[in-house]
């Protein structure tokens, strides 16, 4: 129960000083941000991964809140990623012209390199430039979910390459599709 003149819970006041009025208070609604501005819980979450199948299912039920898209931004994307336990990023992979860039929010997560493995824990950040034949995903091996950021450019013509995994991508008059590495279509669903 709100006490008698207090602010409801959504609206914070704060004050300024004006040289001419002296200090003022003003009120500010917390309750629905304006663009710019967005709170990341409003964008949908979209679970599950474009990869088909046999890999689809090793993300584990892998959660995107797509935050560049949602802010209209179209030269790079930003992500805030959760990743539930037993989970994985993406299939350990390097891009060609894609510059990307993963900050650990909360949890932990193993970051797989070809340099082997290492630990990556909240406040602590990784990034992948672009062109670098360095096959890389994080993993979540902890009992708990994980949350970071994950950021990258767009750039036309980029190209991913999996060296673990029988996978590459294609693209004819229909758009872009998955591929043994035989250029054998994967079934799409």
């Amino acid at each position: 129960m709100r006490r008698p003149g207090a602010l409801p819970a959504t609206v914070a006041w704060f004050i300024i000083a004006s040289p001419r009025r002296g200090p003022m208070r003003h009120t500010l609604r917390m309750d629905k941000l304006l663009a710019p501005a967005l709170d990341p819980a409003t964008v949908p979450e979209q679970r599950g991964s474009t990869y088909p199948e046999p890999f689809r299912s090793r993300m584990g039920d892998r959660a995107k809140r797509k935050l560049g898209d949602a802010l209209g931004l179209t030269r790079f994307g930003v992500n805030l990623v959760t990743l539930p336990p037993g989970g994985q990023s993406a299939l350990r992979h390097w891009h060609t012209l894609e510059d990307e860039f993963v900050w650990i929010l909360e949890g932990e997560v193993v970051l797989v390199t070809d340099a082997g493995e290492q630990v990556l824990r909240a406040g602590m950040c990784a990034g992948y430039p672009a062109g670098r034949r360095d096959a890389h995903h994080v993993v979540n091996r902890s009992a708990s979910p994980a949350r970071y950021l994950e950021v990258g450019n767009r750039i036309e013509g980029d190209n991913a390459h999996y060296p673990d995994d029988d996978l590459m991508w294609c693209e004819d008059e229909n758009g872009v599709y998955a591929a043994h590495k035989d250029g054998r279509r994967y079934p799409s669903t």
